[in-house]
């Protein structure tokens, strides 16, 4: 392939055929040697900070600084960064192609667009002077000359003098009436050229500037100005920085180095959700919220913030169930999701934050989207999974992602702030006490009557306008669509559900019985269900009471009781196992009465008889010749052998006469 080489010090090969190059390394270019850039790398990433040419953009808005594929990487910088000389001279060795001839924008159109990026005022002013040239030609249509019109005109307007006037009616020669506005705005300039700042100061200056701690301009000109002083550096005044700082900084960037990405993000529009394809009850979402009232405790004892842990209806922004408590614990939630469940329905979404509480295996054990804690495959389900209810995790503390987020700065105005707390009120933040801060704590009762009532107004206040309200009150729009909407109501077995709380143990092999909290459960139906998985649900606050087991697959089993411990010597002890063993055995015999039908003679005499098989004839007969001789072996001579039973009698008549002398020498 053809090829020529650059004809100064720095050789760079480059194909004759190949396009022509946009895009240049810092190396590269330190090796072209370019007139108006450095002849070292180094200098030049100095250079390009210095300028921020990381920053800059083309016309169509890309950036002209990329990062350069293959090994190594690194940062590649477009040819249009470079100065004039250094792209004439690319463009004279054939790396890069002369700059495209571009055609003369219109005139009228650039003074169109410097128009309207001008402020109003200067708008304003030009269409004054239109109105005033306006009535210079009036006259002179009239039959006035121009000298005598602009007199006229001149006299009736105090900032128009005549040579004013002149001047405008030159600017405004040549021009169509429609394209005078931008020839007549006044056109301010600046006393002269800007001041140049040092790259180093510059940086140092906006780097300190744009930190969390969001200092003041002034206090970092201040530290600006003793570096340069340091160094010898000439220092622009700080209406420069001023002025370059809201000239060259995104206020985007600086919100989000100075104010955090959550101020950054406020500053993007947000999704505006609608709710017309909803229903009533199709989905709730849950929160708990900490009320700013020191209330006293059920029990007594020091004032706490309670928690209030509310459901809230998506469709129609209504609060559904709402419980008081504590802290935000799971034995609160479920008692409120029991409330939901038995006075309005089973709701088919939820939505809720991924803490603690609410993403708890309790509530949402076997959830698709839940990454807490571990997973355990033969863990119970937890309650919202158990009732078919989908379970969707949503952004802490966000407004955007759950309606009830609005639903509590409602109350924290109008139930913390109420006359009722006057003097319990603690403020936002330890920073915005009230003067009367800790006076007194409101009861326990009192504030439950104080928020159920705060929730009934909420509900019932007239005048809403976002979502399906339409100027319509919660209560309204949920009753509306309540009536026409296809709901799940809830039965025993799930509020059961909903007041009790799960474990998962596995059934004695032997005996039958479950162990939960060193207590002792049983009934004649777990011994159905030796040595099983099952779930056991009970009630946290009193352990005593009866327990229900359901199978892995949900399904009901049966209800277990406690079996109580006695003492040692105690009779009530011996009397209440021999009660449960008698009452065990007759229900087990019963239970084998009702199975087994037949007794063991009839078992028997129902058993199948086998008979003797006939013994068929045979149809071919072999007749059998007997030996009276050994069959000889081999191809030897046979050997004439005595029979067999002339030797067996003669053996039989030496022993019988060995015994008859043996018999006369006794006698």
């Amino acid at each position: 392939m053809a090829s020529r080489a650059i004809d100064d010090p720095y050789q760079l090969t480059v194909d004759a055929g190949s396009p022509a190059r946009e895009w240049f390394t810092a190396a590269e270019l330190a090796e072209l040697a370019l007139p108006g850039l450095p002849a070292d790398k180094r200098s030049i990433n100095r250079r390009a900070q210095e300028e921020r040419w990381s920053s800059r953009t083309s016309a169509d808005g890309e950036l002209l600084v990329r990062k350069r594929a293959g090994r190594g990487g690194g940062l590649e910088f477009h040819v249009s960064l470079l100065p004039g000389a250094a792209r004439l001279e690319l463009a004279r060795r054939g790396i890069c192609a002369p700059a495209p001839l571009v055609a003369a924008p219109d005139p009228q159109r650039a003074a169109w667009q410097w128009l309207e990026a001008q402020p109003g005022h200067v708008r304003e002013e030009a269409q004054r002077r239109a109105g005033i040239i306006a009535e210079v030609e009036l006259l002179e249509e009239a039959g006035m000359t121009r000298t005598a019109a602009i007199a006229q005109v001149s006299a009736r307007h105090a900032k128009a003098g005549k040579a004013t006037l002149w001047n405008w009616l030159r600017a405004i020669d040549g021009l169509a009436p429609s394209d005078r506005l931008p020839a007549l705005a006044p056109r301010f300039k600046g006393g002269g050229r800007e001041a140049e700042i040092d790259g180093l100061l510059w940086n140092l200056f906006v780097s300190d500037v744009l930190r969390p701690e969001r200092p003041t301009l002034t206090s970092c000109y201040d530290r600006t100005a003793k570096v340069a002083a340091l160094r010898g550096l000439s220092m622009p005044s700080e209406a420069a920085f001023r002025r370059r700082y809201k000239r060259e900084v995104d206020p985007r960037a600086a919100l989000l180095a100075r104010g955090g990405a959550e101020k950054a993000e406020r500053s993007i529009p947000a999704n505006r959700r609608t709710l017309d394809a909803y229903h009533a009850l199709q989905m709730v979402n849950i929160d708990g919220h900490q009320f700013d009232v020191f209330v006293t405790p059920p029990h007594g004892g020091k004032a706490v913030r309670p928690v209030l842990i509310a459901i809230q209806d998506v469709y129609s922004r209504k609060l559904l169930a709402w419980r008081l408590d504590l802290s935000e614990n799971v034995h609160a939630t479920r008692l409120a999701f029991a409330d939901l469940f038995g006075r309005y329905g089973i709701p088919e979404t939820c939505y809720l934050d991924n803490s603690r509480t609410f993403a708890s295996k309790a509530l949402t054990a076997g959830a698709e989207t839940r990454y807490r804690g571990k997973i355990v495959a033969e863990e119970p389900a937890g309650l919202l999974v158990s009732l078919g209810i989908k379970v969707r995790f949503a952004q802490i503390y966000h407004g955007q992602s759950k309606p009830i987020e609005r639903a509590f700065r409602d109350l924290a105005d109008r139930v913390a702030r109420a006359p009722e707390c006057a003097g319990a009120y603690t403020g936002n933040s330890p920073v915005n006490k009230p003067a009367n801060y800790g006076k007194r704590a409101v009861a326990w009762t009192e504030f439950e009557q104080i928020v159920a009532q705060g929730i009934a107004n909420h509900n019932a206040r007239l005048g809403r306008r976002g979502g399906v309200c339409r100027g319509r009150s919660f209560d309204q729009v949920f009753a509306e669509s309540y009536a026409q909407a296809e709901i799940r109501k809830a039965g025993p077995e799930h509020l059961r559900m909903a007041l009790l709380a799960a474990e998962r143990k596995r059934v004695n092999r032997l005996t039958g019985e479950i162990e939960l909290y060193g207590n002792r459960y049983w009934s004649t139906e777990c011994g159905l269900y030796l040595g099983e998985l099952v779930t056991v649900r009970f009630h946290p606050d009193d352990l005593h009471r009866e327990v229900h087991l359901y199978g892995q697959d949900g399904r009901y089993l049966a209800q277990a009781d406690l079996i109580a411990d006695f003492g040692f010597a105690e009779q009530a002890g011996a009397h209440a196992a021999k009660k449960r063993r008698k009452d065990a055995m007759r229900t087990i015999r019963a239970g084998l009465e009702a199975t087994r039908q037949l007794s063991a003679d009839q078992v028997a005499a129902l058993q199948a008889r086998t008979e003797e098989p006939e013994i068929p004839a045979a149809s071919v007969v072999r007749p059998v010749r007997p030996a009276l001789t050994a069959r000889p072996r081999g191809s030897a001579a046979l050997k004439i052998v005595e029979p067999i039973i002339n030797e067996n009698r003669a053996s039989q008549a030496r022993v019988i006469n060995a015994v008859a002398r043996f018999v006369g020498e006794e006698e």
